[in-house]
């Protein structure tokens, strides 16, 4: 069993996101309806550089995209997983042969195996987490979907 609260620290989310220019999103789709294309366009769109690691496309969000992170041809901050879990032992390999910062895997994308290797290579690991959400939280922007409560539910209260 993994102890994903490892992988989950408040203040490595923040510091994460904080020190990040670049973010190589592995597994960014092309199609606008895809939880991918949406989570790249608003993270370009807060500022980052979003480079697009998918072998099936050349271009997507007005950027070249690339067939694996080692053809990436500049520095990467945050490596960040839109694929099966079984794809993240190889995925952790390269985040760590490419000297990136982070590996953040979306939810769902657990693999104890691939968190070890970045780990021992020295990179931080973030897991089972969006980085949308997780920006959107700690920047302040829950508000456009509420009121910023500094958590996320789905819980209503009702009338009182």
């Amino acid at each position: 069993m993994i102890d994903l609260a490892r992988y989950q620290d408040p203040r490595e989310i923040q510091r994460v996101l904080n020190t990040a220019k670049t973010i190589a999103i592995v597994g960014l789709s092309n199609n606008e309806l895809r939880a991918s294309y949406f989570v790249g366009y608003y993270l370009k769109r807060h500022g980052y550089r979003v480079i697009p690691v998918n072998p099936r496309a050349t271009e997507i969000l007005g950027e070249t995209s690339y067939p694996s992170l080692l053809d990436v041809p500049e520095p990467v901050d945050i490596v960040n997983v839109f694929r099966a879990p079984d794809a993240l032992v190889e995925i952790a390999h390269q985040t760590v042969q490419i000297g990136a910062g982070a590996l953040w895997c979306q939810f769902g994308v657990i693999n104890p195996t691939g968190g070890q290797i970045a780990e021992d290579g020295g990179v931080t690991v973030i897991m089972d987490r969006c980085i949308k959400v997780e920006h959107a939280r700690y920047v302040g922007r829950m508000h456009w979907l509420g009121f910023n409560t500094q958590r996320i539910t789905s819980v209503r209260a009702g009338l009182q």
